[in-house]
This record gives structure tokens, C-alpha cells and sequence, in this order.
């Protein structure tokens, strides 16, 4: 066996991982590598460590080198290492953590079903949707409504309800039955010298004008995360989730909360759908649920939508889903394991105590020459760049601004992630005050490396 390391093999076979990237300039410039990790650092191949300012992908809540998930999972491993929910089986740690998930929802819910990741939550849910619809005899209630911008995973259904073209250029995406509706972003998209509330009223009626336009019996499901993550960590403007709700209770629709992202702290809340006052059917989560680290996804249902699946699967003489590794009980031991670690060190309170301090140091750039907007809620914050403040003009796509302040920053020890037009911070939950400053330190030096090259460069 042939230990590729750090070869060149190795490094062409990295091109080729997924994630949002350029796969001819990899072939250039090649991967980061990064080695290990410990707290809130991350350190490459070089061993030089770096803030990781994103949290992974939004999901390292418990930064790394956690020794209690790391023994959740060797015990477990060794008492079960497999077994799967087919046949009317299922394993102990499955069963406390579905208990452990409905007790804690932010509304009342009565099932949890297991997957491997976001996006196959997500597919879970238009999947029991459709099923639903059918059951309660409107088998023509079955098109789903999602935003503009808003990230729901990138399998063939999610990427579809996922709002971001990229995801759909040249993928043959979004399929049918999938509809897109307005991105709640005021600055980027009110109108001049329109109130947030003024906003937040139009968007509720462009969706109840395309529900009626589409006509409303054939409207299943409104998906939505509670704060927009991918699409540029997006903080609905005031009364907008009042006046949505509305819209859907008025046509029957369900309404889904995406917490994939939001969920278990991350808004101040132990629950996105708290701090919007959400109050849906369904709830997908995955990401924090288990800190990241293994894969394991969950989607809640209430008690209504159960009982009208278990009649139908009781009428067909089956329930026709299910998943090799859902609820796989060593994910899941980790997951019962993180979920402690929540409570005992009272995560949703330190959120609350650090969110003021990254928040507070993020908005002092707003004056900033390059700087937009800066917008987020938590531990939870993106920063828009434009190339003219005062009529919001972005740079053009290709200009590569924000790529390069995301380049600096990774340089000065600082992992962030390029959206479009914004650059988004989301760090692990267990961040602290000293750790924020550095943070807010590199990432305002990166800042003004990157106003020295545009005015170099003069970018379009």
C-alpha cells in the first residue's frame, strides 16, 4: 500500500473534492491542507495555525480536539458499532436521542427522523411532504417555495430549493415543483427609503400574489432557514416572519425551518426559530447536532403529519424509507454526548456573552471605505463589500475583491469564506473574548490590505 501523503498524487485527487471551487486554478495552485486541530485553530501541512473563523463549514460548534466526543465514539464503537431501523429495529442511543430532540424543540413536535447530513435532511422533508399530501387526499398540493439566496443542501431536491445559481448552472437544476420567492435582504434589495417593516409587508405579498398566481391548492411547503447562511448570513428584516406566517397559515401551507446552520445556539438561541419567532411543522437540523464530528442529520415532525404517514403506511402495508446509516448509533452517541456538553457548559449563554463583543467589532467597520454592510445576529456575521457606498454599487463578480480579503485573511492566520459580495464569519461556539479580538484583529488588517490592492488594481 502506497502512503500518498503529501505527494502530488494525493494533491490531484484533492482538486477533485467538492466545494464551491475553481477546479482549473487548483490545478494551479493546489489545495490548503490542513492537518489537525485543537479549540478554536486549525493548522496546516506547515503546522502554522489559523483561526478558523467559519467554523468548518458553519458546524465545528465545539471548536476541535473534544476528548468527551472523542470517547463517545470509541465507547459506542466498541458496544455497537452498526446497526440500522428496518424491520421495526432500532438501538438505544437512537431512540434517547430522538426523546432528547423532540423534548428540546423550540415548538411541539412528536417524531425525529435520522439521515447523514443537511441535505439529506432536507430531501427527507419534501419527500414526507409529498407523502403527507397524498394522505390527507390533496395529491395536488405538492409544489414547495424557497428564497432567493437561501441554502436548503446540494443533492438533486435540496440544490434545487437551494436559491444560488451556481448550484444550478449546468447541474440541469432546480427541478419541478420547486418555486423561489424574494430574498428577505433590506439593504440589497429595499427599495429607496423603504422602511424594514414597508419591506418585510412587500415580500410577505409578492409570496401570497405567487401562491395565488401558482394558485394556492397547489402549494405544499414554505422552506426557510431563520437567519440565511450561504447566501450571505441574511437577518430577515423586522415583522417579516410575523407577516410570512400569516400568509401561510391563510393557505394552509406548511412551513419548514431549516436549523441546519441556526440551530443549538448559534443566534443566542438554543433554536434559530426562537429568535425569529418561527413556529413551523417540520425542522431540519445536523451540523452543531453533533459538533461535526461524524455525520448525522435530523428532521422533526409534529404530531399531525406522524399520524397521517402512519395511516397511509398502515393502508399501503409499509412505510417505503429509510437509510443504511440513519441513526447510526455511534453518530448518534456523539450527537447525545454534544448535546450534553450544551447544557453543562451553558453554550447558549456564552453565545450571548461573546455575540456583543464580535458584533460590537464588526460594526465599527461599517465606516470603512470598502464596506457596505455589516449584518448578523449571535455568533453569526457577514460583511459586505462595495465598490461605491453610497449607491450600494457592488464590484463586479469577477473582480475578485472578495476573494482576495479572503486570501489575506487565510494568509494572516484567519479562515473566513467569500459569499458573492460578503465575507462571513461564524466561529466555533467556544470562542472567547481574547479570541474574538484577534479575530476582529487579523480580519480589519485583511480588510486593509485589500483597500491597498483595489486601489492598486482598480478592480471593475
Amino acid at each position: 500500500m502506497t502512503n500518498l501523503g503529501n505527494s502530488a498524487a494525493s494533491r490531484d485527487i484533492a482538486y477533485h473534492v467538492h466545494g464551491y471551487t475553481n477546479l482549473r486554478k487548483h490545478e494551479e495552485t493546489g489545495p490548503q491542507i490542513i492537518t489537525r486541530g485543537s479549540g478554536i485553530y486549525v493548522y496546516d501541512d506547515n503546522d502554522k495555525p489559523y483561526i478558523e473563523g467559519l467554523a468548518g463549514l458553519w458546524c465545528s460548534s465545539l471548536g476541535f480536539g473534544e476528548e468527551r466526543l472523542v470517547e463517545a465514539a470509541a465507547a459506542e464503537m466498541r458496544r455497537l458499532p452498526y446497526y440500522h431501523g428496518f424491520a421495526s429495529k432500532t438501538t438505544n442511543v437512537t431512540i434517547d436521542l430522538a426523546e432528547r430532540l423532540v423534548t428540546m424543540a423550540p415548538v411541539k413536535m412528536s417524531k425525529a427522523l435520522f439521515a447523514n447530513s443537511g441535505s439529506e435532511a432536507t430531501d427527507l422533508a419534501v419527500k414526507l411532504i409529498w407523502y403527507y399530501h397524498n394522505a390527507i387526499g390533496k395529491p395536488e398540493k405538492k409544489k414547495i417555495i424557497s428564497r432567493i439566496k437561501g441554502y436548503h443542501g446540494i443533492t438533486v431536491c435540496s440544490a434545487s430549493l437551494t436559491g444560488l445559481p451556481h448550484l444550478h448552472n449546468a447541474f440541469d437544476l432546480p427541478i419541478d415543483r420547486i418555486l423561489h420567492t424574494d430574498c428577505p435582504h433590506h439593504y440589497r434589495f429595499g427599495k429607496s427609503g423603504e422602511s424594514e417593516e414597508d419591506f418585510a409587508t412587500r415580500c410577505a405579498a409578492n409570496l401570497e400574489q405567487m401562491i395565488l398566481d401558482e394558485e394556492p391548492e397547489t402549494i405544499a411547503a414554505f422552506f426557510a432557514e431563520p437567519v440565511m447562511g450561504a447566501g450571505g448570513v441574511i437577518v430577515p428584516p423586522a415583522t417579516y416572519y410575523e407577516k410570512v406566517q400569516a400568509v401561510l397559515k391563510k393557505y394552509d401551507i406548511l412551513l419548514l425551518a431549516d436549523e441546519v446552520i441556526c440551530g443549538f445556539g448559534r443566534t443566542g438561541n438554543m433554536w434559530g426559530s426562537q429568535t425569529m419567532d418561527m413556529r413551523p411543522d417540520m425542522i431540519t437540523c445536523a451540523k452543531a447536532l453533533s459538533a461535526s464530528y461524524l455525520p448525522i442529520s435530523a428532521l422533526m415532525i409534529t404530531d399531525a403529519i406522524y399520524q397521517a404517514i402512519a395511516d397511509q403506511s398502515a393502508e399501503l402495508g409499509i412505510f417505503g424509507h429509510g437509510g443504511t446509516y440513519a441513526g447510526h448509533p455511534v453518530a448518534a452517541a456523539v450527537a447525545m454526548e454534544t448535546l450534553k456538553i450544551y447544557d453543562e457548559r451553558n453554550i447558549v449563554d456564552h453565545v450571548r456573552q461573546m455575540a456583543p463583543k464580535m458584533q460590537h467589532g464588526l460594526r465599527i467597520l461599517t465606516d470603512h471605505p470598502l464596506v457596505g454592510e455589516v449584518r448578523g445576529i449571535g455568533l453569526f456575521a457577514a460583511v459586505e463589500l462595495t465598490k461605491i457606498k453610497a449607491d450600494k454599487t457592488p464590484f463586479d463578480p469577477n473582480s475578485g475583491v472578495t476573494a482576495h480579503l479572503q486570501e489575506r485573511a487565510y494568509q494572516n492566520g484567519l479562515i473566513i469564506r467569500a459569499l458573492g459580495d460578503s465575507l462571513a464569519l461564524c466561529p466555533p461556539l467556544i470562542i472567547e473574548e481574547k479570541e474574538i479580538e484577534e479575530m476582529l484583529r487579523i480580519f480589519e488588517t485583511s480588510l486593509e490590505e485589500t483597500h491597498t490592492w483595489v486601489k492598486e488594481n482598480n478592480p471593475a
